[in-house]
């Protein structure tokens, strides 16, 4: 076989194959006989009709066709082998000729990867932002565990508390109309952390069980439902319940019954490990940040348009998928990113972004022949398996046999594998940042 390779735009490339006759011929008959094992030829067995018979019952076409399938992949594969191809699309039959005792003669158009340039990424001097050290780490770290362990008890001797949790009955109207989904019986709403409108749950403090009074408060300015954008409204309110949060002594007793521990020092030793690896992994993380924007920074790349619009269709896609999933609408979400016009100049930012990001792990990770190994796909499995509270075994066996997974895994640890060894091939000045305080 013998194969010629022209570049065109944007990536593009030619292939042309010529198949020697022989080879050609072999799989005409070959996909003659194929055909034919699937048709019915009156006075023939299946599998038996000559191939001028064949030919007749199908055409010469649908022959051709099944012969390509035959001995194409085989000759393309080993064309972009021979021509060291980097195809990243799936191959478009432009041509062929296809004649009896004649070389076949087949035209491919394939597109490749851009070719990257790529900045300096080892052995730089660089700082790496993180969040001033919080004192209370560890004191927050202790409170989340006793949290986790506490009860909610009633309150029957005094009124509601910024702290409280309280039951309560409430319906809202609007401009003198009732609020859709405004109304509930028996909510249970956590003071301390509420989610509702702004100066709503401030409002319940103060007040005692079986109070019943009402509220005002005004929908925030970029509020979901348009009707009630900045209005005002009324909640008429009834106290059911106020419940406190009581957390656990914390004795040797306690910890010994609850933990894998058996004091509360050895308790607190596990909580302090765990402030300081979540310290590391923060200035990890900042370092792997500041490492890859200075290699994206320092790195260009013509991305052919057709790239960026398979990408932004990706995207796109993505995001209706998680918006099904929340129940939100494509157009409302849409309209909330500054329209279509402004959100597609986002997709095509982020598809640009996206792909350069791709280029630049694919490059390093062959010119530091980083590839993956059985213990990575092991090691990500467990991470899986935690997020999805899935044992390794049960997620090889729901997943296992998906091309697009293995592959999505695969790209995945060769991305972990990259960042860490830009991590650990430059050096890192650690700069602390105090969070911006608003007024």
């Amino acid at each position: 076989m013998k194969s010629t390779v022209t570049k065109g735009n944007e990536n593009l490339v030619t292939i042309s194959l010529s198949i020697p006759a022989k080879e050609a011929d072999e799989a005409y008959n070959s996909a003659a006989s194929r055909i034919s094992q699937h048709i019915n030829v009156n006075g023939f067995r299946k599998g038996k009709a000559p191939r001028a018979v064949v030919e007749r019952h199908v055409g010469v076409d649908r022959i051709q066709q099944e012969a390509l399938d035959i001995v194409l992949p085989k000759c393309l594969n080993q064309a972009i082998y021979d021509n060291k191809l980097d195809v990243i699309s799936q191959p478009v039959l432009k041509d062929y000729k296809f004649e009896h005792g004649k070389d076949l003669e087949i035209t491919i158009e394939v597109e490749t990867r851009p070719e990257l340039t790529l900045g300096e990424y080892k052995s730089l001097n660089l700082k790496a932002e993180v969040p001033a050290e919080d004192s209370k780490a560890f004191d927050t770290a202790l409170e989340s565990f006793l949290n986790r362990h506490s009860s909610m008890e009633l309150v029957l001797d005094r009124a509601s508390s910024a702290t409280d949790t309280v039951v309560f009955d409430f319906d809202g109207t609007c401009n003198g109309e009732k609020i859709q989904g405004g109304s509930a019986k028996g909510y249970a709403l956590d003071l301390a952390h509420s989610n509702f409108i702004p100066g709503f749950a401030e409002q319940l403090v103060g007040h005692n069980i079986k109070d019943e009074f009402d509220i005002q408060v005004t929908f925030p300015a970029d509020y979901h439902d348009e009707k009630l954008k900045g209005q005002p409204a009324t909640f008429a309110i009834k106290i059911n319940e106020i419940k406190q949060r009581v957390l656990p002594e914390l004795t040797d007793e306690f910890v010994s019954k609850n933990t894998q521990f058996k004091t509360v020092d050895e308790l607190k030793a596990d909580i302090q490990k765990y402030v300081e690896t979540q310290r590391e992994n923060i200035k990890k993380s900042s370092a792997e940040n500041a490492i890859f924007k200075s290699v994206v920074d320092s790195s260009s790349v013509e991305i052919p348009q057709r790239m960026i619009d398979r990408e932004v269709e990706s995207l796109k896609a993505e995001y209706q998928q998680r918006l099904s999933y929340q129940g939100m609408e494509w157009s409302k979400f849409v309209e909330a990113q500054g329209g279509e016009e402004e959100f597609g100049k986002t997709l095509v930012e982020d598809a640009r972004a996206r792909i350069k990001n791709s280029l630049i792990i694919d490059k390093i990770s062959k010119e530091e022949k980083i590839s993956v190994e059985q213990k990575d796909f092991s090691e990500k499995l467990s991470q899986l398996s935690m997020v999805y509270g899935l044992g390794p075994d049960q997620i090889v066996k729901q997943f296992g046999n998906s091309p697009e997974f293995l592959t999505t895994l695969s790209q995945q640890v060769i991305n972990d594998k990259v960042r860490s060894f830009l991590v650990e091939n430059n050096n890192f000045e650690y700069v602390e940042i105090k969070e911006k305080v608003e007024a």
